[in-house]
């Protein structure tokens, strides 16, 4: 289900089974977090600068596989805490800059898997929320800390308990990820948008990947969040894209970026 290519130093990650709309059983969770491990080891020799995901077919990801779960003996922690939250953490630590294409249905798991991408772009008519409140069950995979850091209290229990989806535009309006796209040029949008990225300072971004991480989960304020900065850039300053970057400005000419820390 989960495929994995790499070329021109993009890892691109694909979740193929759209006859199911990429729902996620234990296996395909195995095999994404192979592919990201495969990725990484890539990226550690050099040659993957950046990671973009997607689902084939209508549809990004519809979330977990329920088909035969049988309520009675599901095992939910081993599902959730032991396949799903490992795997979610392990895609937001990829050491490069990480892209998804969200097109169709994101829910459940697949908006975990946004939730734990660097940058999501989504298509204007793709579909997110909380479709639980049909199944007696509740928002699983960062869903609940997304929509209430991004649209509040009111908004986010209203999602949950009317199980009301909304579109694209609507996510990306209301904070919750970064662009919305036409949907048939979504995919070749984000593709040119990562080979960009792979082509820049990414050791760079990678350090400001992490600084933002720890805003977020540390909620540091500005002074503490500055002095990290300026031993980022201390790090980054003994780097050979570092030196490239002010070569170029000060050559005028275009740097040409290795992409290594």
């Amino acid at each position: 289900m989960i495929q994995l290519t790499i070329a021109d130093g993009i890892a691109e990650v694909v979740l193929n089974a759209p006859e199911k709309m990429n729902a996620l059983g234990l296996t395909a969770l195995a095999e994404l977090q192979k592919a990201y491990d495969d990725a990484a080891a890539a990226a550690s020799r050099g040659e993957v600068r950046a990671l973009l995901l997607r689902g084939e077919g209508r549809g990004f990801s519809a979330g977990r596989d329920i088909s035969g779960v049988v309520p009675a003996d599901d095992d939910v922690m081993g599902y959730l805490g032991d396949a799903v939250t490992p795997l979610l953490q392990r895609m937001a630590s990829f050491p490069a800059p990480t892209f998804a294409a969200v097109q169709g249905a994101c829910l459940g798991v697949g908006l975990g898997l946004a939730i734990a991408t660097d940058v999501v772009y989504v298509a204007e008519n793709a579909k997110i929320g909380s479709p639980f409140a049909n199944l007696g069950a509740t928002l699983d995979s960062g869903g609940h800390w997304l929509f209430t850091e991004r649209l509040g209290t009111h908004r986010t229990l209203d999602l949950i308990y009317t199980a009301e989806l909304i579109s694209g535009a609507e996510a990306v309006s209301s904070g919750l990820f970064s662009r919305s796209m036409p949907a048939e040029t979504l995919l070749e949008d984000t593709r040119a948008i990562v080979a960009k990225v792979a082509s820049g300072a990414t050791g760079a971004f990678v350090a400001s990947k992490e600084l933002v991480a720890q805003i977020r989960d540390e909620r540091l304020g500005l002074w503490a969040s500055m002095m990290n900065e300026n031993r980022a850039q201390a790090d980054l300053c003994d780097t050979a894209d570092y030196a490239e970057g002010f070569a170029a400005f000060q050559q005028k000419r275009k740097p040409v970026f290795r992409g290594a820390v």
